[in-house]
């Protein structure tokens, strides 16, 4: 049921503040009445503790048909939505599913949300065979993310609180090219469901938003976009990047790493020219081959930068 703070004037805004997996709708409640306006109604469904254990589709669906009574209620309100953790995945799928909403959204903010998929989803059900939400949340949902970011202005908050994640999501799995993109270290992933530091970097987007530019694409972003192709890539902690060794070098400085962990499942890095970390995932037994055709792959279409 979706919890409705009525405004004191006529509503010319509607906030949409979707909560996500092992909560209730109380904190992002706050939150978007932290934000509103006057004129603004706050919508924050409560999808049920229980249910966001289960499975996402009939999240998703009961969050489409809120927003579609919300909207037809008000035709000509402008729409602002918000998204921590899960609640960020249902509204990126709810928006894929209704581009025609799209020029009445004023912005989107990813708080907290693993776009790419959760590693703790997928640890937990490695063979995607559909344990609770698990594989619900491990899903990479990048390319459909990406895709509304490109039309729609959007913000994505992540936090750090051990020099990778917020302690359940990896700041790398919320981070979406299209966006603008804040890390908020030393909050972890409860925390950022509402917290003072949100409020004025939301405002300032809502304030000045405008399409994220999207950067020129180089050799670093065509490898981690043809890696992030593989069928069940998953994003690694950085933690296990030190482990791997060198597969290929790159006139620019880059190098790709792989690393096979105890139990047999393959890594992936790639470090920029001052051994940086950039990227990392690992796929499971039946994708290996996958991500090993995806490495020859690199090492034949990028052959004239690769170092013998």
């Amino acid at each position: 049921m979706a919890i409705e703070l009525k405004p004191l004037a006529p509503t010319n805004t509607i906030l949409f503040a979707q909560h996500g997996w092992a909560d209730t709708a109380a904190a992002m409640t706050r939150l978007g009445q932290a934000l509103a306006g006057p004129a603004t109604l706050v919508v924050a469904p409560n999808l049920g503790y229980i249910n966001t254990w289960i499975r996402i589709a009939p999240l998703i669906d009961n969050v489409a048909q809120i927003a579609a009574q919300q909207l037809q209620h008000y035709p000509n309100a402008k729409i602002r939505i918000i998204g921590h953790s899960m609640g960020g995945l249902m509204w990126v799928e709810v928006l894929h599913r209704h581009p025609e909403w799209w020029p009445r959204i004023q912005s989107l903010v990813l708080v907290a949300s693993p776009v790419s998929g959760a590693h703790r989803g997928r640890m937990v059900d490695p063979f995607g065979w559909g344990i609770g939400i698990a594989r619900d949340l491990s899903v990479n949902r990048r390319k459909l993310a990406e895709t509304v970011a490109a039309s729609i202005p959007t913000l994505v908050i992540a936090g750090d609180i051990d020099n990778g994640s917020d302690g359940v999501v990896l700041v790398e799995s919320a981070l979406l090219t299209n966006a603008t993109c804040v890390v908020l270290h030393g909050l972890d992933h409860a925390t950022l469901r509402y917290h003072p530091r949100l409020l004025p970097i939301i405002r300032h987007f809502w304030q000045h938003r405008t399409p994220y530019p999207r950067l020129t694409i180089d050799l670093a972003e065509k490898i981690i976009e043809r890696l992030q192709m593989v069928p069940g890539m998953t994003i690694t902690p950085r933690r296990d990047y030190m482990r791997a060794r060198v597969l290929y070098t790159f006139t620019n400085g880059l190098t790709l790493r792989t690393w096979t962990n105890m139990f047999g499942v393959k890594h992936v890095f790639l470090a920029d020219e001052r051994g940086a970390h950039l990227y990392g995932g690992y796929v499971g037994w039946l994708h290996e081959p996958g991500l090993n055709n995806a490495l020859q792959n690199i090492r034949t279409t990028y052959s004239e930068y690769v170092v013998e």
